[in-house]
């Protein structure tokens, strides 16, 4: 070939070079990104933050970020040795190259030429830094631009600060990130307590973390250990090689963090964006007490078909809560949902909002309520309520219907009240998002059938325990400044505390004793759903309000679990545990109550002086309360009074005239009404029964003081009966029904509200 051909070859050859280089520059310059000038800010955006408990101690540590944004270190507390053994690892010549290493990736090269099969990868540091940044798959070209990037980081980013971030954000198994983390896993150790071995062993670890994985084994990284000692001990890092090679590592898992996950999700939901960390009101040892009892609760009813269990406890003095708690029983059925937020039948536990709310519109704990049997419209039908025990007590007062958690004087006391107002009183207190109207629910939500959560159920106890004052309940530390309403009034509130605290006041139906009676005073409070479906038991004393929640979620029966007998001794055990530390007093009663002795006997209650013929026991009641209470067969109020200006004593018959002008209310017209039949009552005739032989009953609310009732059908009266009661023989047709009742109380007869029903 001739010098001329040569020469226009060699040209040929440069232009296309040349050209080449243009392109692969352009290409280059093309598919570059853009690297951050702090590499810090990138672990802003996080997935989830941190949680930490009241004291400061980690809840949760979530490796689902990208980046590690709860562990990192400053460089200077990283132990030199380690940032030696990672350079040395990793990228030995790391202060003298400008990102790219050119010699080792030739290196590189040339040995997989020769093996025939990748070897080496020879990525600097700072490449493995871009790597992170810049995810891309692993190919030549990604290879080539993450040099020239990696020289783009060295020119704004210093070397102190690209190693400090490499050494916080390199990935180890279990999605770990970072040498903190790792020391923390394998070792279960902060990093500046590691022997050296360990430290080589968290730079080698780095090349292959799910092959070297040291709780698989930790023989298979023991060749590139030692070659990575020979190196550090060549380098003057290590002065007795044989100290470290004998050293043994001993992989140490650490102690699993307390399982708050509900209560995690329950933060999180409220967190706002960004947050790297939020401090909790949880108390981690409270929390972890809690779960030991539910769990073995559990685990002691697993025979009496229950699964699932929840409990709250709350410091109602700050409004935090301390305690989350999720039941994990031994089939773990259900424990992807919060016992804690899911909604369930109260049962009784809605029964003090209830007698409180009926005090704050004129009863007192002296009132009494007839507890007999009571059938109520519902639709178009008739429900009959009926207490737990089947066993009812007559005419007793407000203070023994709570105490012992009898239905019908809950549903008088509903009947009282008026199921609007009392559901606008539970919305106060945080039983908020009832699914039904009103109109759906009737006075059988003074029986629990509603739906709440015990999140809320406890935060309307919360606000009994404090005086009658609304406040959400607190679950950050730096929580701003919640709204406050007073929903009861402290009087009102003390003294239901005082008969939930009672144990005298539960006898009839708890006898004395037992699980619900504390050696502190307690305030407890038991609810069971139809067919043992829901066991509740709500608690406060002096500071803290327990709720617990056990059931299914499947919704299926217990055995025979209520309240008293299932959750009961873990409230027990659960205040043991509060109390043990915390100086202990009474629960608060309002100064500006005034106790007095009463007097019952038969429907006559008097806040006076009694002679010894008469039957007493002492009552609180507000200073403006009524003097005198009177039976309440029927759920109708009893007026305020005036307070009786001096003691009187009742002795005879003939100072009557006197309890009369003191006492005007008890010896007025009576308020009769009709018990039955119900108002647009439906009644359908049993074709079992002979036409002629079916009836009605016709019943008052009260049978006390009368002489003569004349029973109105359709106008007419059809009988005259000396007794409330009265078998209506049963007609097709819509009629309308009420009662003329003639007492000896007033010369005027008493005509009831009239009333219609169908009979078909």
């Amino acid at each position: 070939m001739s010098r001329r051909a040569v020469k226009i070859s060699l040209t040929t050859i440069a232009a296309v070079m040349v050209i080449s280089s243009v392109i692969l520059a352009a290409l280059t310059l093309r598919d570059m990104q853009p690297l951050p000038s702090d590499l810090s800010k990138l672990t802003v955006a996080l997935v989830k933050p941190q949680l930490l408990d009241r004291d400061n101690q980690r809840l949760t540590i979530t490796y689902q970020n990208h980046w590690n944004a709860h562990t990192i270190m400053p460089l200077h507390r990283i132990p030199d040795f380690l940032q030696q053994a990672f350079i040395l690892a990793e990228d030995k010549r790391f202060y003298q190259h400008s990102g790219i290493d050119w010699f080792a990736r030739f290196n590189a090269v040339w040995q997989n030429t020769v093996a025939l099969k990748g070897l080496r990868g020879a990525s600097t540091i700072s490449e493995q830094v871009v790597r992170m940044i810049h995810q891309r798959p692993r190919t030549i070209w990604a290879r080539w631009l993450e040099g020239w990037e990696a020289r783009q980081l060295e020119l704004n980013i210093d070397k102190a600060s690209i190693l400090e971030f490499y050494l916080n954000q390199v990935p180890y198994a279990a999605q770990r990130r970072g040498v903190q983390q790792a020391a923390s896993y394998y070792f279960d150790r902060e990093v500046s307590t590691l022997n050296q071995k360990e430290m080589l062993a968290l730079a080698v670890l780095v090349r292959a973390p799910s092959y070297f994985d040291l709780y698989k084994s930790t023989q298979r990284l023991e060749g590139r250990l030692e070659t990575l000692l020979q190196r550090a001990a060549e380098q003057g890092l290590v002065s007795d090689i044989n100290h470290v090679r004998n050293s043994v590592l001993l992989p140490s898992k650490p102690e699993e963090l307390l399982n708050v996950s509900h209560f995690s999700n329950y933060i999180y939901r409220q967190s706002e964006e960004n947050q790297h960390t939020i401090k909790t009101t949880l108390d981690s040892n409270f929390q972890r007490v809690a779960q030991k009892l539910l769990n073995q609760r559990l685990k002691n009813l697993s025979k009496q078909q229950i699964a699932n269990a929840g409990m709250l406890v709350v410091d109602h003095q700050s409004n935090e809560v301390l305690v989350w708690a999720v039941g994990e029983s031994d089939d773990n059925s259900g424990a992807d949902y919060d016992t804690v937020l899911v909604k369930r039948q109260p049962g009784s536990t809605l029964k003090p909002f209830v007698y409180a709310s009926a005090m704050e519109k004129g009863w007192s704990a002296a009132t009494m309520i007839d507890d007999s049997p009571l059938k109520e419209a519902v639709g178009q039908g008739v429900h009959s309520y009926r207490n737990y025990s089947n066993t009812y007590y007559g005419q007793l007062s407000l203070r023994k219907a709570l105490g012992n958690s009898l239905n019908i004087p809950a549903i008088r006391a509903a009947q009282f009240v008026g199921v609007d107002p009392l559901i606008e009183t539970l919305d106060k207190l945080g039983i908020q998002n009832l699914d039904l109207s009103s109109l759906d629910y009737g006075n059988g939500i003074a029986l629990g059938n509603a739906e709440i959560n015990l999140y809320s159920l406890v935060a309307a106890y919360a606000s009994l325990a404090r005086r009658g004052v609304y406040q959400a309940l607190r679950v950050t530390a730096d929580h701003a400044d919640q709204a406050t309403e007073q929903v009861f009034s402290p009087e009102v509130s003390s003294i239901i505390g005082n008969i939930l605290s009672d144990p005298n006041a539960r006898s009839l139906e708890f006898g004395h004793g037992g699980n619900l009676q504390l050696p502190v005073q307690t305030a407890v409070k038991t609810g069971t759903s139809n067919d043992y479906r829901d066991a509740w038991v709500v608690g406060y004393n002096h500071r803290y309000v327990v709720g617990i929640w056990m059931g299914n979620l499947d919704n299926e029966p217990m055995d025979m679990v209520t309240g008293s007998n299932g959750p009961a001794l873990v409230l027990r055990s659960m205040f043991a545990e509060l109390n043990r530390n915390t100086e202990t007093r009474p629960l608060y009663l309002s100064r500006t109550l005034v106790r007095n002795k009463v007097c019952i006997d038969g429907e006559l209650s008097i806040n006076v002086s009694i002679d010894e013929g008469c039957p007493t026991h002492e009552e609180w009641f507000r200073a403006s309360a009524v003097a005198a209470d009177k039976i309440v067969p029927g759920g109708e109020a009893v007026p305020e009074e005036k307070a009786v200006p001096e003691k009187k004593v009742v002795a005879e018959e003939k100072e009557a005239s006197e309890m009369n002008a003191a006492f005007p209310l008890t010896t007025a017209k009576k308020n009769y009404q009709l018990a039955y039949p119900i108002d647009q009552m439906l009644v359908a005739r049993d074709p079992r029964i002979p036409d002629h032989l079916e009836a009605i009953e016709f019943k008052l609310n009260d049978d006390k003081d009368i002489e003569k009732v004349e029973w109105v059908v359709n106008g007419q009266v059809v009988a005259s009966t000396t007794s409330a009661r009265f078998q209506w023989p049963v007609q097709i047709g819509n009629h309308s029904v009420r009662a003329r009742v003639f007492s000896h109380l007033s010369n005027e007869p008493v005509t009831t509200t009239e009333v219609s029903m169908l009979v078909k």
